[in-house]
């Protein structure tokens, strides 16, 4: 005569009832923490393009002797806004040797103008720090 089993193998298919209840629980806790990290980066995101009423971009620059460097740089903004941009030259050993603020007011919402940055010795570059809005 066989045996006849009444309980099914255990492991065999799948986790028990109370496993099953845990791993809901994990997903509802992953799922709201993904949620909260998206509008993080989102929130994030946004300030980031269009939070920034002020933004700068250098063209070109030109060394023009060794104690001056040339910049034309290009500002964007709001029309009403005011702010400051930082210039910044250093020298072929990344030394900084010159350093100026840009202030502009009001008025233009594009500002394109050649600015004179000078210099302690010979700059071989030029670089924008950053602009600034108030």
């Amino acid at each position: 005569m066989a045996v006849v089993r009444e309980d099914l193998p255990p492991g065999r298919y799948g986790r028990p009832a109370a496993g099953r209840s845990a791993d809901r629980g994990l997903r509802i806790v992953a799922a709201v923490l993904g949620a909260a990290l998206l509008v993080l980066i989102g929130w994030f995101g946004y300030h980031y393009v269009v939070g920034q009423s002020v933004s700068g971009e250098i063209i070109k620059f030109k060394r023009v002797s060794a104690t001056a460097v040339e910049v034309h740089l290009e500002v964007r903004k709001d029309r009403d806004a005011t702010g400051t941009c930082t210039l910044r030259s250093l020298a072929e050993s990344g030394a900084e040797v010159g350093r100026k603020d840009v202030r502009f007011g009001p008025g233009e919402s594009r500002i394109d103008q050649i600015v004179t940055v000078r210099t302690t010795e010979s700059a071989t570059s030029t670089e924008l720090l950053g602009c600034t809005s108030g």
